[in-house]
């Protein structure tokens, strides 16, 4: 059976890449070095293949006809999507896929409630995939991704137990579905608070962010999905905030477990907080 090799979870946000610069030299460090970590932490743990759960920005679907979950099977992945390039300013990527993973995956967890769909051509990756690959230069690493795009927006939205059960069924896919020896590596993208377009655009919910930093370094699962739901989230940022749901597939992935902090900002130029943490998996 396989192993999960690797369980983390980061932000992403435009003005990580858009506008880097704006943020005070201290916060910039903090940001570079929790990547940097992300980096090594792929390339020592050996992992093979990672899966990158993050939300879509409703690019890649109408909202008549949206899935829950979208699994990207192409062989290829290449960003970011011509339409976003203005805003994200990072170089053209592209990193190769695992079609045989993926479709593993996406059939093991089809009937497990959520709406899935499996997307066999490249999909429109905004900073949801070009900002973990870019700033954790996942390119030079050589590792295959499968990309997994959850819906965070779209009444109405799978809430934090429906995405730990997913991340559950996810987990038992790798391991009892996938081949022997593959290491197979999780990376959550999205979040801290943020509320994109709205009255609070301009805002951080710091308290917030903290609030639910230390609620994942204590580890206490059940206390989280009690306390730090769907709707909580929306009250720190709408719109935006619950991009965290992808966090909560990888902890259902891998179980209740502590996890190490690598950082946190709170910028308004960057008009997100942002954060990283790294699951103990010993």
């Amino acid at each position: 059976m396989a192993e999960i090799s690797l369980a983390a979870a980061v932000s992403h946000a435009p003005g990580l890449t858009g506008w880097f610069g704006k943020a005070p030299e201290a916060d910039q460090k903090t940001v570079l070095a929790a990547y940097a970590e992300i980096h090594a932490a792929v390339v020592e743990s050996r992992t093979d293949v990672l899966l990158v759960i993050g939300n879509d920005h409703v690019a890649n679907a109408p909202v008549s006809d949206y899935a829950d979950f979208t699994f990207g099977l192409a062989g290829r992945h290449s960003g970011p999507d011509e339409w976003f390039k203005p805003w994200l300013r990072v170089a053209d990527y592209e990193i190769p896929g695992r079609p045989d993973v993926a479709d593993v995956l996406y059939q093991s967890v089809e009937a497990s409630g959520p709406r899935v769909r499996a997307v066999r051509e490249n999909l429109r990756y905004d900073d949801n995939l070009s900002v973990p690959v870019t700033m954790a230069d996942l390119v030079s690493t050589g590792v295959a991704v499968v990309p997994v795009l959850q819906n965070c927006t779209v009444p109405p939205v799978p809430d934090e137990r429906v995405c730990y059960a997913l991340g559950s069924a996810l987990g038992e896919a790798v391991r009892d579905r996938l081949p022997e020896g593959l290491r197979v590596g999780l990376l959550a993208s999205g979040g801290l608070s943020h509320e994109p377009g709205g009255p609070r655009y301009l805002e951080i919910d710091e308290k917030f962010d903290r609030w639910w930093m230390d609620l994942l370094v204590e580890g206490d699962h059940e206390k989280i999905l009690a306390e730090a739901t769907f709707e909580r989230m929306e009250e720190a940022g709408s719109g935006g905030t619950a991009e965290l749901l992808s966090w909560v597939v990888v902890m259902g992935a891998i179980g209740p477990r502590p996890c190490r902090s690598l950082g946190y900002a709170a910028v308004d130029q960057w008009r997100c907080g942002v954060g990283a943490v790294r699951w103990d998996l010993s």
